[in-house]
């Protein structure tokens, strides 16, 4: 009998047949949740002042300047095809984004990786930003262009979009 918290499968495998005990998926959290839960890990972080916590919000600071100096920003991974599919978007209708591909930065990179999450919710890239504003990753952006929200977004920043 398989432990109560996993859940009964079967491998792709028909030859075989054998049971497989995997975890049942973890629940997608809505993107509200997630920005709701990184506001109030900020709240509760903030009152601590360890040298890694310097070293956070020196991060932090960094990257509100980043988004304050573009209007457009992508924090990447060059692999990953979510990514590339964000920038490619970006590049159709005719918008240049301030890329920051997390992986060529070194150990850098995780670390301003887990200060993003901190701040959006959002561990995954890409995550983007229109205006100092997190819109989410590939899904959503992809989700406002189709609605037309992101064309919007960017002529509100005054940067011009070819409607292609």
């Amino acid at each position: 009998m398989p432990p109560r918290s996993l859940t009964l499968c079967r491998l792709p495998l028909p030859a075989l047949g054998l049971p497989c005990y995997c975890s049942p998926p973890r629940p997608r959290i809505p993107l509200a949740a997630r920005r709701a839960r990184a506001v109030a890990a900020r709240a509760s972080s903030s009152s601590s002042s360890s040298p890694d916590s310097s070293f956070g919000s020196r991060m932090e600071d960094s990257i509100k300047k980043t988004l304050a100096d573009n209007p457009v920003v992508i924090y990447s991974k060059s692999w990953c095809s979510y990514s590339m599919e964000v920038k490619a978007l970006f590049k159709r209708i005719g918008v240049q984004p301030h890329v920051i591909e997390l992986d060529h930065l070194g150990a850098q990179g995780p670390q301003l990786q887990k200060v993003l999450e901190r701040l959006t919710g959002q561990s995954t890239v890409p995550n983007v930003f229109i205006g100092g504003k997190h819109i989410g990753g590939c899904t959503d952006t992809v989700k406002l262009y189709r609605k037309g929200e992101l064309v919007t977004m960017l002529s509100e920043q005054d940067i011009n979009v070819n409607n292609s």
